[in-house]
């Protein structure tokens, strides 16, 4: 079977290439507000992917998940149909049990998009838990320098 994701790293990111369809669009064709969570969320996966990281796995083995926890957004230029965009991904903070993610959505060298994501490590309860040495390891070198 062929792998499903897909994407790069570049630069020390992880660039997760996407096009846009009619279903991410309003009338106008222009790219719903809320369709960039998705697109982001997205990227996140793949780049936890492309660490090794199996979140099913994660949550099967040791009853951990992430969970966001605050997302901000600054939309700087409109994505539109049939575009090909990119959700690029790099980890700003890695805590004990949080990281904070910078994730930039751009069209060719256009910025579309800006996003800042604090996600928690939670138990199944929903209680905060400590990263995994082997899933903090995996994603450090996804890390700003």
């Amino acid at each position: 079977m062929a792998e499903i994701g897909h994407g790069r790293i570049e630069a020390g990111a992880h660039v997760f290439p996407l096009r846009v369809y009619w279903e991410d669009t309003d009338a106008a064709g222009i790219v719903y507000y809320a369709n960039y969570l998705k697109f982001i969320e997205r990227g996140r996966t793949e780049m936890l992917r492309h660490a090794g990281v199996d979140q099913q796995a994660i949550l099967e083995a040791d009853g951990l998940a992430f969970a966001v926890r605050a997302v901000s957004v600054e939309y700087l230029r409109p994505a539109k149909l049939e575009d090909e965009i990119e959700v690029v991904t790099r980890v700003a903070e890695l805590g004990g049990a949080s990281l904070v993610l910078d994730q930039d959505i751009r069209r060719a060298d256009a910025a579309l998009a800006a996003a800042q994501v604090r996600i928690a490590c939670i138990d199944r309860a929903g209680r905060p838990k400590r990263l995994p040495r082997a899933l903090s390891d995996a994603i450090r070198h996804f890390a700003k320098a």
